[in-house]
């Protein structure tokens, strides 16, 4: 099958979609399959506003149809609601073409978070935007449960995996004060760090990771070891020397991070939200709390080896499945 994907976020961005998006591309060249990414290293870009190390494509609409036309895909999923995507939309809608989307990221939250732009608003704008579609295609049951309280229609699952072979258990590399509590991700508002590093815990706390508040949050908190942005055996060195993953985000759809902190390993402290509450579901590889302090002082007492054991369910051979099952042909 000849499969476009359009995704506004793609290489050399480093975030969960990009990471799902790549992974899931490999899986299926590997099983035969032939796509093609249209991102917006493809075209000329404009930074996002308040945040510039996202790059959005300028006026990408007519290069898109070429690139698509060029391809003659049997599918086209559209993953965001950005330039790209409103590119591709409205060129499936012009020529009658069937596509799949995915909701990876609550945009109106997160818009709010920044802007205090009306949710209601942005969700009413997003309905529109996958109501077209064949199939939207969210990672779990409360990310499911919560668009269709809002409005929206024909939803699909599509999980996600983690790579076992490089996030896997280590003897600790970096020499801080025990215990460490570790967060790792995007360094922006919509995360909610501030949640973690204003907690009164013991023993050192680490960030991994880049983004707009990273310099705002060095000065504020001058005892946190920030690492910056790690990739690689780099980046799973740092999740095995943890002894809590830390996850304060209240709005993320999944938190492929997480997967890889049990994987790793290393147990985890969050909300009791969308995302961690569907990954964990009650397996005993984390803790779940409205005082995020509690929840990260009661992770410590988890078991290493049950969190890496609950890992090794989500494999991204069966997220590819999933996607590939998920795909509606354009005719």
């Amino acid at each position: 099958m000849r499969i476009a994907i359009v995704s506004d976020a793609w290489l050399p961005q480093v975030n969960g979609v990009v990471r799902t998006l790549d992974t899931v591309r490999h899986r299926l060249g590997a099983a035969g399959h032939e796509v093609l990414v249209i991102g917006p290293d493809r075209f000329r870009t404009l930074p996002c506003p308040t945040y510039p190390e996202i790059r959005l494509a300028l006026l990408p609409a007519r290069a898109t149809a070429r690139l698509i036309d060029d391809f003659k895909p049997d599918a086209i999923h559209i993953a965001t609601e950005g330039p790209l995507g409103i590119a591709a939309r409205r060129y499936c809608l012009a020529r009658g073409f069937h596509f799949t989307t995915s909701f990876h990221t609550k945009f109106a939250e997160y818009l709010h978070a920044r802007t205090r732009f009306p949710v209601s608003w942005t969700y009413a704008w997003l309905r529109r935007f996958h109501a077209a579609s064949t199939r939207i295609m969210v990672a779990t049951p409360s990310l499911e449960t919560e668009l269709t309280q809002h409005g929206f229609a024909h939803l699909a699952r599509w999980s996600r995996g983690v790579d076992t072979v490089l996030f896997r258990p280590q003897t600790p590399a970096l020499e801080l004060p025990r215990p460490v509590f570790l967060y790792v991700g995007r360094v922006a508002v919509e995360k909610n760090i501030g949640a973690f590093l204003d907690l009164d815990l013991e023993g050192s706390k680490l960030v991994v990771g880049d983004g707009p508040q990273l310099a705002q949050l060095k000065r504020r908190h001058p005892d946190v070891h920030f690492a910056g942005a790690q990739q690689g055996e780099a980046l799973a060195r740092h999740y095995a020397a943890a002894d809590v993953f830390v996850f304060p985000s209240r709005t993320d759809t999944f938190g492929l991070v997480l997967l890889e902190a049990l994987a790793s390993g290393v147990p985890v402290a969050a909300y009791p939200v969308t995302g961690p509450r569907d990954v964990i579901d009650g397996a005993p590889v984390g803790c779940l709390d409205d005082d995020l302090a509690t929840a990260a002082r009661r992770a410590l007492t988890l078991e290493r080896a049950a969190c890496r054991d609950y890992a090794l369910n989500f494999t991204w051979d069966i997220s590819a499945r999933q996607f590939l099952t998920n795909l509606a042909p354009v005719h």
